[in-house]
């Protein structure tokens, strides 16, 4: 479970950085443009372009200290087997 877990937070965490990386250089065009119509889209946009930017900063965390993570756990699992033995 923990393995598919990992795979899965993997995969959302690079599907969500695609349309986030194309959603930041449409965003920062509308805001140059000056266009009184286009900002009244740009609001809505931003509000995807905010969620897509939280997902990814928490996978992203998750991501980063899952190998901290595992290295402890790595750590403490032999202190535990070298005390019972």
């Amino acid at each position: 479970m923990d393995k598919f877990f990992r795979k899965w937070v993997r995969k959302l965490h690079r599907w969500i950085a695609v349309p986030t990386a194309i959603l930041i250089p449409i965003a920062v065009v509308i805001k140059l443009s000056g266009n009184p119509s286009w900002q009244m889209f740009l609001k809505k946009f931003e509000m995807v372009q905010s969620l897509l930017m939280l997902l990814l900063a928490i996978s992203g965390v998750y991501l980063y200290l899952l190998p901290i993570y595992m290295k402890w756990n790595r750590k403490r699992t032999r202190k535990t087997k070298k005390s019972a033995k």
